[in-house]
């Protein structure tokens, strides 16, 4: 016997169990089961928030610490956007934070990224007539590119204008003048590249003699120096040559007034030694045998 199936108990304890899941759920994702506190912050963007919505992320220093809250206008002033931030509580807010608005990758969803804060400097806190603390704001990366291309726009108009005032009518014959030689410029040089050529050459090799005669000089000037100083030693000695001198010539005035007579005398008989020397010889010569026998006995003459 088959036993018969309710199902609408079934379908209850679907529901209750399916409630149950979705309440834990629910349960496990609220900020109650984690303890997380948040601090309320402000901030106010002079720039569009295009792309921002609420519970986007705040990161600080690409790191998830809370979430955007409210986006209104501000109070009294339409230029100025209010966002509203929930930030984890410990998180170092600090006097110096700054945020700026990024745009995350291609999808054009955009985040508030805190950057800033040193290490040193104090803890922001809500200022005189302040609900929140006001967290300081700087230009986003697209603002900055923006405001880039903007000037850069400007400054492209302003020198095209100032090349079109430039380049007038006789600005741009002259223009044409002058490229005009500079063809001909252009030609002569072709025509005469050989004699260029050999220009640069001669000039090397003159950059070369010279460049060899500078390494040279060093040697010259000391071979200067030693002339120079061998003249010096030069006059030194022809100096005490002529002291010398005079004082060999005071000695020889001596001598000659003492020895001359003796000397001549002496050259006297040298002379008549060399002539009686000259008359042996010539007699040797012709009578050899006189070296044995002697001299022969002189022929006596008639009478005799």
């Amino acid at each position: 016997m088959e036993e018969k199936v309710n199902f609408a108990v079934v379908g209850a304890f679907v529901l209750v169990l399916s409630a149950a899941f979705v309440g834990g759920v629910l349960w496990l994702s609220s900020e109650k089961s984690y303890r997380t506190v948040y601090d309320v912050y402000q901030t106010y963007m002079k720039e569009s928030v295009a792309g921002l919505n609420i519970n986007a992320p705040v990161r600080y220093r690409g790191v998830d610490v809370g979430r955007v809250q409210k986006i209104a206008l501000a109070p009294g002033n339409v230029e100025l956007v209010q966002l509203t931030l929930n930030i984890e509580r410990g998180t170092p807010i600090k006097v110096d934070t700054v945020a700026v608005l990024q745009t995350q990758g291609l999808t054009g969803l955009a985040f508030v990224e805190l950057t800033g804060g040193g290490r040193d400097s104090a803890a922001l806190k809500a200022q005189n007539n302040e609900k929140y603390p006001v967290i300081k704001t700087g230009p986003s990366l697209m603002t900055r590119l923006d405001s880039a291309v903007t000037a850069l726009l400007a400054n492209f108009n302003k020198t095209s204008e100032h090349f079109n005032a430039l380049m007038d009518e006789d600005n741009r014959r002259a223009v044409k003048n002058t490229l005009r030689d500079i063809e001909v410029l252009s030609r002569t040089l072709a025509a005469r590249s050989a004699k260029i050529d050999a220009s640069l050459t001669n000039a090397a090799r003159t950059m070369e003699n010279t460049a060899r005669l500078t390494d040279e000089l060093p040697l010259l000037a000391q071979r200067v120096q030693r002339s120079a100083d061998a003249f010096d030693r030069m006059a030194n000695e022809l100096a005490s040559a002529g002291t010398s001198a005079r004082s060999t010539l005071d000695n020889t005035r001596q001598f000659t007034g003492e020895t001359l007579p003796e000397v001549h005398q002496l050259v006297i008989e040298l002379r008549d030694l060399t002539s009686s020397l000259r008359q042996f010889s010539g007699e040797l010569e012709q009578n050899p045998s006189m070296l044995l026998y002697g001299k022969p006995a002189a022929q006596r003459g008639p009478g005799e």
